[in-house]
Formats: C-alpha cells, structure tokens, sequence
C-alpha cells in the first residue's frame, strides 16, 4: 500500500466512526409504517438561478447549506463546486460562494456530496498519477473534510477497481451517494466502466477498504442509469435514465425497498411533476427525505430545481 492509499483509508475510517456516532444521534428517518405523498410540482430554487449553468445540486445533512456545481464567473476549471447558506430550513439561501482549492481546481468539480462531519465527496476530472485514467470526460471520486480554522483538507483518491482499492475505474464515475446502516456501510455511483453509464454499490469494510463495485441489476437497463442518489437509511434511491416510459432524454426514476437487505422494486417514472421533455439530471434527497433537489437543463442552460413531499398518516 502506497502512502495516498493509506491516508485515503485513514480518511475514510475516520469518516465512517463519526458518520456512526452523528447517526445515532440524529432523529430516525423513514421507518417501517411511514407514508408519503406524492413528490409536488418543481419549483426553480430562484435565490441561485442565473445564466450560468447550475446543476448537482443537493442539501447538507443539517438542511442549513446548499451545494452545486455552476460554471458561472469566478470558477476555476471547466465547473466549480460551490455553496449557498441559510439560517435553516424556512430560510432562503444566501449568496453561492466558490468553496476554493483545494477541491476545485484547473479541471471539472462537480457532483459534491456533504456528510456530517464536514465531509464532503465530489467528483473530478483532475489529472494524476494515482487517478485511474483520470481526464475530460472521466472523472473519479474524491473524499476530503473541513475545517473552520484550516480549509479543505487535500482531496483524497477513493482507489481503483483494477488495483483493488477502490469504486474508480478507467471510465466515469459520478453522483456518489454513502448510506451507514446497522446491516453496513454503502457507497452508491454510477459508471460507464462496462459501456453505458448504470448503477453500482460497494461495500465499505471497517478498515475504510472497499469491496468490489457490484453492478444494480434490478436498477440498471441497457438504457443510460446515472446520478444515483439514496436516502440515509438505504431504503429510496432515485437516478436519471433515458429508459423507454420516460417523458424524453433523461427523466428522474425512482425505486424503494424495505430494508438494505433487500432488492429494490421495479423502478417507477416520478412523472410531469418532476420531469419534462428537457432533460432532468442528478436527483438527490434532503436528509429530513422531504425535498428532491434535481436539474433542468433548457437551451443548453441547467438550472437548480427543488420538490417537496408530506408525510402522510399511516
């Protein structure tokens, strides 16, 4: 094991013992009886809309910060992974400020994904030697944490699936999305490492290692399954697909299971609430599983855009 490898396992162990502890005290999610509405009609998130696009958007465990990647003036690279704050959840969101180096960078930086803790997975194109294949058009996924008094710590490469250590590979991986659980510790992605982008799972060991990415195959078609995103007790997961019964391009597809245990159920179009003939990418939950953040893309532009849902009794 090389000195990268080690501090990535170092990082993720770290992570997933506090992620255990954060969890524990934390108000359980969805549980066995719970019901919910339909997901309402999606609304623009109006305080981040500009002519730049906007995209991957989704909220932080504690609902009071909101991250996307944008290209709009003041990025470094192809995109930027930036973050917009509130004083909570009625608030609006503030300003998007650029989160800085050293997550973004020259390349692309997108698909963020904050965890309690201040940790923070996201994707990127940057070059490297210990990148699998690293590029345009073939991003990788990083770990890093901050800091109030220090920043950003240096990303960390999650390791390849050639080498044995990690999710990543020679194709593109996107949307990581981390579920701890009793039954274990899951990290969901989508690549293209077997030709169209589909679904796959790794299991994270103790020891911070990775288990071989397995593929989705009751989620997964011969149609493009991308941007998977699941809620923090493994049980909803929601992904864009182009597959046939959609309302054009990509739409958002939705699926759910009783336990992590479990298989998903057949995947289901989330209909004209949520998608429409232009394409509709990256779906992600709030962790309260009340919002369904997605993006829109329209004449070329993407643009962040936000659903909500009730609980209903049982």
């Amino acid at each position: 094991m090389n000195h990268t490898q080690g501090c990535t396992l170092v990082m993720i162990t770290r992570f997933i013992s506090l992620l255990t502890v954060v969890q524990l005290t934390m108000v359980a999610g969805v549980t066995a009886g719970e019901q919910w509405s339909d997901w309402g009609k999606g609304v623009p998130v109006t305080e981040i809309k500009t002519i730049a696009g906007e995209g991957c958007t989704i909220e932080s465990p504690n609902g009071k910060e909101l991250y996307v990647a944008s290209n709009r003036t003041g990025t470094l690279g192809a995109n930027d992974i930036w973050v917009a704050k509130r004083k909570n959840r009625k608030s609006p969101w503030g300003e998007l400020r650029n989160v800085g180096e050293p997550v973004n960078s020259a390349a692309a930086d997108f698909c963020p994904t904050p965890l309690p803790g201040k940790w923070l997975f996201f994707v990127s194109e940057r070059p490297g030697d210990n990148t699998c294949n690293a590029g345009p058009g073939k991003g990788d996924i990083y770990l890093t944490r901050g800091s109030f008094d220090h920043g950003w710590t240096p990303p960390q490469h999650l390791g390849c699936r050639e080498k044995g250590t990690g999710p990543n590979s020679n194709g593109a991986e996107l949307s990581p999305s981390l579920v701890e659980t009793k039954d274990g510790t899951f990290l969901f992605f989508s690549s293209d490492f077997d030709g169209d982008q589909d679904l796959y799972v790794s299991v994270i060991n103790k020891d911070g290692s990775f288990g071989p990415p397995k593929r989705i195959d009751e989620l997964s078609s011969d149609s493009i399954d991308v941007y998977a995103n699941v809620t923090k007790n493994g049980r909803e997961i929601v992904f864009s697909s182009n597959r046939p019964g959609g309302a054009g391009g990509l739409d958002v597809w939705y699926s759910s299971r009783d336990s992590v245990l479990d298989s998903w159920s057949p995947p289901v179009n989330l209909g004209t609430n949520i998608n429409t003939e232009n394409p509709e990418t990256r779906p992600t939950f709030s962790w309260d599983h009340k919002r369904l953040y997605f993006g829109r893309t329209i004449s070329g532009n993407g643009n962040s855009y936000v659903s909500t849902r009730t609980k209903v009794d049982d």
